[in-house]
């Protein structure tokens, strides 16, 4: 898995702000709208990860992607309990893709353990979930095992050849597991629009 780092992911999501201040670009607004975006996205993800959660927000805004964050919507309950654990669940089942932006503080996070199974339950298709990996700046990514059974989404930068010894154009890829040494791949933009 090519893994973006913490850094060079700020940098993309500072690009497409416009500006190089992101501090508290998220809360700008607590609600959650799909009416002008096509696809949206249930972001699972570790809430001591806020600052990139916010890149991650404006990332997929970027490209019309819809996105969800629950301690952004004003519907959560104040303190967790029962009733958040349903409401998140009912939003995973709600949205049309599952992307869990896998820090390392994520890949540890009870919380985010137990919505990637969710979301493996109810997306029905691998089709449907992807892993975004942000290693931290020295390239560090703990990852787990299972993490590897899912698409994941990764930057290539021209120099990856496919399987017909074509190279991959720079840009952004949702990357399948390969079973046969074959690697399977889509744009970004067309796996958030299928």
């Amino acid at each position: 898995m090519a893994i973006i780092t913490e850094s060079e992911f700020r940098n993309i999501a500072s690009q497409n702000a416009g500006y190089s201040g992101l501090n508290g670009y998220a809360n700008e607004s607590r609600t959650f709208s799909k009416s002008t975006a096509t696809t949206s996205v249930f972001l699972s993800h570790s809430h001591q990860d806020k600052d990139k959660v916010e890149q991650a927000k404006i990332f997929f805004e970027h490209l019309g992607i819809s996105i969800y964050v629950d301690w952004m919507d004003n519907t959560m309950p104040e303190r967790t309990n029962g009733n958040t654990a349903n409401r998140i669940k009912s939003k995973i089942i709600e949205n049309e893709k599952f992307i869990l932006l896998a820090t390392n503080r994520a890949v540890i996070s009870k919380w985010c353990n137990w919505e990637v199974g969710i979301g493996d339950t109810f997306k029905l298709s691998k089709d449907n979930i992807a892993i975004l990996g942000l290693a931290d700046n020295n390239r560090h990514w703990t990852g787990n095992e299972y993490l590897q059974i899912y698409p994941s989404i990764e930057y290539q930068n021209g120099s990856t050849k496919n399987n017909l010894g074509n190279y991959i154009p720079k840009g952004y890829y949702v990357l399948y597991p390969s079973i046969d040494g074959s690697r399977r791949y889509k744009t970004l933009q067309e796996w958030l629009r299928t």
